[in-house]
C-alpha cells in the first residue's frame, strides 16, 4: 500500500518577506544568500588541503601523476604541505626566475628546498 505524500503548498506565505522587492533587490539577496551559503567552504579551502587536491594542482601544473606524487610526498617530509604543493613550486620559480617546470623538477632533485623553506620563513 502506497502512502500518498501531499505538498502543502505554502509558497505564498514563504515569499511575502520578498513579494516587496524589486528585480534587482532580488538579485542582489539571492547573491547575498549564496555568498553565505559558500563561505564557510571558502573558509575551509583556504586553511585545509590534501595531497589529492595538491596532487590535482600540479597536474593542472603540467607535471605527469608521478611526477606530482613526488612533489606532495616531498612537500609533506620538508613540512611545506600547510603552503601547498603548487604554491611551493610557484615559489621556487619566482625565487630564481625560472619556469615552473623546472622549478617543480629541481625540487623533484631534492633541489631548492631550503631556498622555498627560508621564504616561508619555515624553521627547521
Amino acid at each position: 500500500m502506497k502512502k500518498s505524500l501531499t505538498r502543502i503548498d505554502d509558497f505564498t506565505t514563504r515569499r511575502e518577506h520578498l513579494a516587496s522587492m524589486t528585480d534587482l533587490e532580488l538579485k542582489n539577496y539571492f547573491w547575498e544568500l549564496a555568498e553565505r551559503c559558500v563561505q564557510p567552504m571558502i573558509s575551509l579551502a583556504s586553511t585545509h588541503t590534501s595531497p589529492a587536491i595538491e596532487r590535482s594542482v600540479l597536474l593542472r601544473m603540467g607535471f605527469s601523476s608521478i611526477e606530482a606524487k613526488t612533489l606532495v610526498d616531498k612537500t609533506i617530509q620538508y613540512q611545506l604541505m600547510g603552503k601547498g604543493s603548487g604554491h611551493v613550486v610557484f615559489r621556487l620559480s619566482r625565487l630564481r626566475n625560472i619556469g615552473i617546470r623546472e622549478a617543480g623538477l629541481l625540487l623533484i632533485k631534492d633541489e631548492g628546498w631550503e631556498d622555498v623553506r627560508h621564504s616561508f620563513e619555515v624553521r627547521s
